[in-house]
């Protein structure tokens, strides 16, 4: 009977013995699973910096479009008043006087210009064509008619000439086509040996310049743009050669 409790005693031992073992094997892997859970946790919420994050600036910027036919509601076509600044208004106002200045500058010369050419038709001896005879007297009495005109530069009409042009315009109110150069109106016609041979009606011209020779040593030409079309002594060529030249 002895033997047998002790047997049992035994045998409750060793079953509470490997109970306890076996509650501590259980143990150990749920706690390591925890420790393994909780540091999978904190590396999987780990994030990365902020400054990480760029944009491309530039992209965004130009990636705007606006349809043409888009419409805003009338503030489209709203008519904003201009406004100047204060130096914009100065400025307009300095423009504005040095115009005012040019202008005045401009009808002065063109007085005393005037006043000039007055000066100058006093000064020299007038011819009487009246007195003279023939076709040639009668175009140089017409050619007198324009003494005043307008100096253009390539022009041939009464609106503006030059030396040329004025001569070519003369002779055809007579019927006389002329060429356009005074280089070449200095070989038409018949050759006139010196100016004392000269009459009223003849050409004067060389390479730079054409006149019509009205009598007395003296000439009608379109001078320049100062002077403009008026009459003048044969000094006007400066001292370099010329043709007379005989057309009618």
């Amino acid at each position: 009977m002895a033997l047998m409790m002790s047997v049992k005693t035994i045998i409750s031992t060793s079953v509470a013995i490997i109970a306890t073992g076996a509650m501590f094997a259980c143990v150990a892997p749920f706690a390591s699973a925890d420790s393994a859970q909780t540091s999978a946790v904190v590396s999987s919420r780990s994030f990365p910096k902020a400054s990480s994050v760029k944009k491309n600036l530039f992209a965004e910027s130009t990636s705007t479009s606006v349809d043409e036919n888009s419409k805003w509601g009338g503030i489209e076509t709203l008519d904003v008043p201009q406004t100047e600044s204060q130096g914009e208004k100065e400025a307009a106002a300095a423009a504005a006087a040095q115009k005012a200045a040019d202008e005045a500058a401009a009808a002065q010369s063109a007085a005393a210009a005037a006043a000039s050419r007055s000066e100058q038709r006093a000064s020299i001896p007038q011819v009487d064509l009246g007195k003279m005879t023939g076709t040639g007297a009668e175009l140089a009495s017409f050619s007198l008619k324009f003494q005043g005109y307008p100096y253009v530069a390539g022009g041939n009409t009464p609106a503006g000439w030059d030396c040329s042009g004025f001569v070519q315009y003369v002779f055809s109110q007579f019927g006389i086509s002329l060429p356009r150069s005074s280089g070449a109106q200095a070989t038409v016609g018949t050759p006139v040996a010196s100016l004392a041979d000269a009459k009223p009606g003849d050409i004067l011209a060389n390479g730079t310049h054409a006149a019509i020779y009205i009598g007395n040593g003296q000439v009608m030409n379109a001078m320049n743009p100062v002077q403009g079309t008026s009459v003048s002594d044969v000094s006007v060529f400066g001292g370099a050669g010329y043709s007379i030249r005989r057309v009618m």
